[in-house]
């Protein structure tokens, strides 16, 4: 059908073809759509605990413990990539190390829960695996090219760079903190405020990338129903077992780059170059590019110029390709590349399963979460997500500072017409006032 729905380009095939591309991206989504909602809850509840201010305090260098930090603390926050890249600029603006930060922004998107989830089912444990082994791999090799080729000029023109605050992506989104403290865990994430700020956290974390996951969902699904599988054969050079483990990493994030797709969105698209015929540790290599995509390497761009953007896409490139190599090559000694390939990429098909049954659960679960952001000023907040957080003017600040009689005044990153006295937290979200420059 592949090939003959392209070929006959009659308003019957066509839309017997496109019919066929939303029926495989559709049977993708509702396989994961009860672990987007987990994934994503987790995630909330773990960033309502988190404050962000203590993660710079705490990558103040690039020694192997503030790296390793940074790969815990990033795997704790969002798994949205543009979100990811806007807050390691704000680390490194505030002070933390560039590495740290570097590491800090890999994580976010490569080591946390929700992509394991979603890996999982969609490719299987094996893949889950390799991410959680590789990611650390690849942030390790990314310390140490950066320990050694990393020079102090092109570091200090970055940071010039960086603090001329150009507006990338989400930078609302990356710098909202509304972590809860004191008390315990349980008590911090059961009471209202807690409870406010997760569901403040799912719905803006979904809002940063749903866009990742419909666009690699249906161009998943276009791929499945369209190129015929002796394309990707080729393509992955399957006919030649030892090139093909050399060439699928060296390929993948390249594939990555052209695809646009970053985030999660990127594992339905694994998934199907997977059974087209592309090595284990080409699938690695393919989820961990997507800090690499054109979008994001303009970002890159405006946060920390034009040699740093070269830089970090070499560097990161041959993190990549490198992790790959080395998770095809220890999965393989140790025996655990799947011999099948049946990821599932599978056609509309919902009977009464598990998967019925944790979708209605975790929907109902959704359905809380927004419900209480839409009752607890959320609209408000949605709508600053991709606006860069106030930093105020010098001028209003003096003058007000006059008119309080020179105490200090305070102010919410996100609010700034929220302004205080005192350093207590935004009313609007929950966020901590912070002292206004003047």
């Amino acid at each position: 059908m592949k090939t003959q729905a392209i070929l006959a380009l009659t308003p019957a095939a066509i839309t017997t073809s496109i019919a066929e591309a939303l029926s495989f991206a559709f049977g993708m989504t509702w396989e994961i759509l009860w672990a987007l909602v987990l994934g994503f809850g987790l995630s909330a509840v773990v960033q309502a605990v988190v404050s962000k201010e203590s993660v710079t305090r705490l990558l103040p260098d690039d020694s192997a413990r503030s790296i390793a930090i940074a790969c815990g603390l990033g795997a704790a926050s969002s798994s949205c990539s543009y979100a990811a890249v806007a807050l390691a600029r704000s680390l490194f603006r505030k002070g933390a190390n560039f590495t740290a930060a570097m590491a800090f922004e890999f994580a976010s998107t490569n080591l946390v829960i929700e992509l394991g989830i979603i890996t999982w089912l969609l490719l299987g444990w094996q893949f889950t695996l390799a991410e959680f082994i590789g990611g650390p791999i690849m942030v390790a090799i990314l310390a140490v090219a950066f320990r050694f080729t990393l020079k102090p000029r092109l570091l200090e023109e970055a940071r010039a760079q960086a603090d001329r605050g150009l507006a990338g992506v989400m930078e609302g989104h990356a710098a909202m903190d509304m972590s809860v403290g004191g008390g315990s865990f349980a008590s911090r994430i059961g009471s209202d405020r807690g409870f406010t700020a997760i569901s403040h956290y799912f719905v803006m974390d979904w809002a940063a990338i749903w866009r990742d996951i419909v666009v690699g969902l249906l161009i998943a699904g276009a791929l499945a129903a369209w190129v015929p599988e002796a394309f990707w054969q080729s393509f992955f050079l399957v006919e030649h077992p030892l090139l093909a483990k050399i060439w699928g990493p060296l390929i993948a994030p390249l594939v990555s780059v052209l695809s646009f797709v970053c985030s999660i969105g990127n594992v339905p698209l694994a998934a199907v170059l997977w059974n087209g015929g592309i090595s284990f540790g080409g699938v690695a290599s393919f989820i961990f590019a997507d800090l690499i995509i054109l979008p994001i390497l303009n970002i890159y761009r405006k946060y920390y110029g034009v040699k740093m953007t070269w830089y970090l896409l070499l560097t990161f490139y041959l993190a990549m390709v490198a992790a790959g190599w080395i998770v095809e090559l220890l999965f393989g000694l140790l025996g655990l590349v799947p011999e099948e390939r049946h990821a599932h990429v599978m056609e509309a098909s919902v009977s009464w399963n598990y998967t019925t049954f944790l979708n209605i659960v975790f929907l109902v679960i959704a359905a809380l979460l927004v419900a209480r952001f839409l009752r607890t000023g959320g609209p408000a907040m949605l709508r600053m997500m991709d606006m860069a957080p106030a930093d105020g003017g010098e001028h209003d600040h003096r003058q007000d500072d006059h008119d309080h009689g020179g105490h200090a005044m305070y102010t919410c990153p996100m609010h700034p017409e929220v302004r205080s006295t005192t350093p207590d937290r935004c009313p609007k979200c929950g966020m901590d006032l912070v002292p206004e420059d003047g």
